[in-house]
């Protein structure tokens, strides 16, 4: 596997990595086995917390959708779009045996499962790894890979974006014994808000000053309410703010200008830029213009958070 860029340092199973490591042989490690191992590892733990008869929390950080990507053997070639469609194969078979083990052990309809990301698609992170852009491909459009994939569906941008599909993650809930199946929410929420809102759930208490930025969305999270926190800022290359649909990405660079979509817009160099993303989720149209008091009134909210260093109410 061949690096693109900044994966130039120690080669750990034939493939070079990000940063120099150190510890011999016995700290080396095989890029096929680890999706099977912290998946063997995190039904183990399962089988042996759900024996206790007491609430246990697992935290299980899958590795498969991130570089370098190297799928086992059973699952290359497998997607019919590239390594990272394998990868993706991959982490869908581990979620599954996770979630087999709770109906297996008969405490999936009590145990609350969330899946998600921590951040939108990248098409070239490091590796020449199949998915590279589209030749051709038009500027401001949603990404595709040669494939003819578009990692961030409609959305505009990539990881390290501010926009949309940078910034807009999959966020699945599971609890089929308190919230209601084939539900999709339109509830704005950040995983920053888990902090405060399992501390809700579990009735714990947070110490002062904890989760600065941190909302209890624990209503919205259960279904019982449509609305969950009112506005939300957000990080690409700059800050963004959200406010309901409405969404502001200050005057400045647009986007970091080593991304691969959409391509730094010298036009929109130090204009900001407000999306009404009710009817243009694809953020092609900037009506920033059409609506100087909605841009002054999120940039007042923006440079609120800044100057207090929170966003939570009685912080």
């Amino acid at each position: 596997m061949k690096l693109t860029h900044g994966h130039d340092a120690t080669i750990i199973n034939g493939v070079s990595r990000i940063g120099w490591m150190s510890g011999g042989k016995a700290a080396r490690w095989v890029d096929e086995d680890i999706a099977d191992t912290i998946t063997k590892k995190a039904m183990t733990f399962i089988e042996e917390n759900a024996k206790k008869e007491k609430p246990f929390f697992l935290y299980f950080a899958t590795h498969d959708v991130h570089v370098p990507r190297v799928p086992h053997a059973r699952f290359a070639g497998s997607s019919q779009a590239g390594t990272r469609g394998d990868v993706i194969q991959e982490l869908d078979g581990s979620v599954g045996q996770v979630l087999e083990t709770l109906d297996r052990l008969k405490i999936a309809d009590n145990t609350l499962v969330i899946f998600s990301s921590d951040n939108g698609p990248v098409l070239d992170d490091g590796y020449e790894d199949t998915a590279k852009l589209k030749e051709g491909h038009p500027a401001g459009k949603p990404m595709m890979d040669r494939f003819g994939h578009t990692p961030g569906g409609p959305y505009r941008g990539q990881k390290y974006s501010a926009y949309e599909a940078g910034t807009r993650l999959p966020f699945i809930v599971r609890w089929p014994a308190r919230i209601k199946a084939a539900q999709t929410s339109a509830a704005l929420i950040c995983q920053v808000d888990l902090m405060h809102t399992m501390a809700e759930l579990t009735g714990q208490k947070l110490a002062e000053g904890a989760g600065p930025d941190s909302f209890n969305v624990l209503p919205a999270l259960l279904g019982d309410v449509k609305v969950a926190r009112e506005t939300l800022v957000e990080q690409g290359a700059p800050l963004a703010i959200r406010k309901g649909d409405w969404k502001l990405i200050p005057g400045g660079v647009a986007n970091n200008p080593n991304a691969q979509n959409p391509p730094k817009n010298p036009n929109a160099a130090g204009k900001p830029q407000l999306f009404d993303l009710s009817n243009d989720i694809a953020e092609a149209k900037n009506v920033a213009e059409e609506h100087p008091e909605k841009v002054k009134e999120m940039l007042e909210i923006l440079t609120g958070v800044r100057e207090k260093g929170s966003s939570r109410p009685g912080m």
